[in-house]
């Protein structure tokens, strides 16, 4: 009888202590696997021989693909990266350019916009604009709507990361080629109440959450500014990819004021709580860690590591205090190239303490069960 009741007595102390592990640990130290361009459904065979033919060196960086959204979270991604185009007026992108030469070639019709969706007004999702527009979710509301369900299904998850990449710049080189729209203070306003109208407030962790009452964002998460795990499950987290919108994003929101998404800033700077170290040395990425930045970096690029089954970058990458580790290649897709290469945590787990940063009450296994 005793005995019995010194085992219970452990199991609960233990439980106790595994509860109080995880109220001690914060999102910024944990570390999760993200999946790079995760609407990326691949290239149609007439996108892949017009590719073939005018850029062969894209066509090889660009031969990747992915679930959709859903099953990736299925298997354990936490963060996802979605590429943004603006569409103010909406059909700025409904019809290809690169449509007519393929026809040309002597392929099929693009199987694209056959729901019009792309006639309507709000950013759009895809890779590069004219040639590659193939999306599991062809709009931001449709991939956000997608991660809002299956979080309202699975509300004990880890927060799920939301990287997006504003796209703008010039038009490509070919006939009827658009030239996308500049992202402007008011495109981010956009942008920020497209978010808020789709996400509720209650399932979002923003700039104003973190900082608190301190003054600038690095004092903050210097100060325990980044929630705690428990508190944030079910939760969404919105990154920006591009540094150089970085300013634009930050005009007229001191700090962040009022802003629903962490830019990719200069450590240092008054807005910085997240930056990208893509490739970034091990040393680095670690300090930045300790001072209480969140930081994403990729263990591959263009398939080139996949190629060659190259694991340096990867090994790295799970040895550093970074948040955030994007690939192509996660746990149920490996690479097609001889060596399957794939990025995981150490025993397939998704998410684990933070190798550098994590509390000493940290506990062992997948926290997010």
């Amino acid at each position: 009888m005793f005995r019995k009741l010194a085992v219970v007595g452990c199991v609960l102390a233990g439980a106790l202590a595994f509860a109080q592990g995880k109220d001690g640990v914060r999102i910024n130290q944990v570390q999760i696997i993200g999946s790079h361009n995760s609407y990326h459904v691949g290239l149609t065979p007439g996108i892949k021989a017009f590719l073939l033919e005018k850029n062969p060196k894209s066509e090889r960086g660009l031969d990747y693909s992915h679930q959709p959204i859903p099953n990736q979270l299925d298997i354990g991604v936490r963060q996802l990266e979605i590429d943004i185009y603006a569409d103010s007026k909406g059909g700025l992108y409904s019809h290809p350019a690169a449509a007519k030469a393929i026809e040309a070639m002597g392929y099929p019709p693009e199987p694209y916009n056959t729901d019009g969706a792309m006639d309507k007004p709000g950013f759009k999702v895809m890779h590069v604009q004219d040639v590659d527009q193939h999306s599991s979710c062809i709009t931001l509301r449709i991939c956000l709507e997608q991660v809002l369900t299956w979080s309202n299904a699975h509300p004990k998850h880890v927060p799920i990361f939301i990287l997006l990449e504003g796209k703008y710049g010039k038009p490509l080189s070919l006939p009827g080629a658009v030239t996308p729209e500049p992202f402007t203070p008011a495109v981010f306003d956009a942008l920020d109440a497209e978010i808020r109208s789709i996400v509720p407030a209650d399932k979002l962790i923003t700039p104003d959450q973190v900082r608190g009452s301190y003054k600038t964002m690095p004092e903050a998460i210097a100060n325990g500014g980044w929630p705690l795990l428990n508190a944030s499950r079910g939760k969404l987290v919105f990154l920006l990819d591009n540094r150089a919108l970085t300013p634009v994003y930050v005009e007229g929101h001191e700090a962040l004021k009022g802003r629903v998404i962490f830019p990719n800033s200069v450590p240092g700077d008054p807005d910085a709580a997240f930056t990208e170290e893509n490739f970034g040395t091990e040393e680095h990425m670690n300090d930045l860690a300790r001072k209480g930045y969140l930081v994403r970096t990729r263990s591959d690029a263009d398939t080139e590591q996949a190629r060659t089954n190259d694991t340096s970058l990867r090994e790295k990458d799970l040895r550093s205090g970074a948040q955030i580790i994007s690939t192509d290649y996660y746990a149920s897709e490996p690479a097609k190239w001889p060596g399957h290469f794939m990025v995981t945590l150490p025993g397939n787990v998704v998410a684990r303490c933070n190798p550098i940063n994590a509390p000493k009450s940290c506990p062992t296994g997948d926290l997010e069960k």
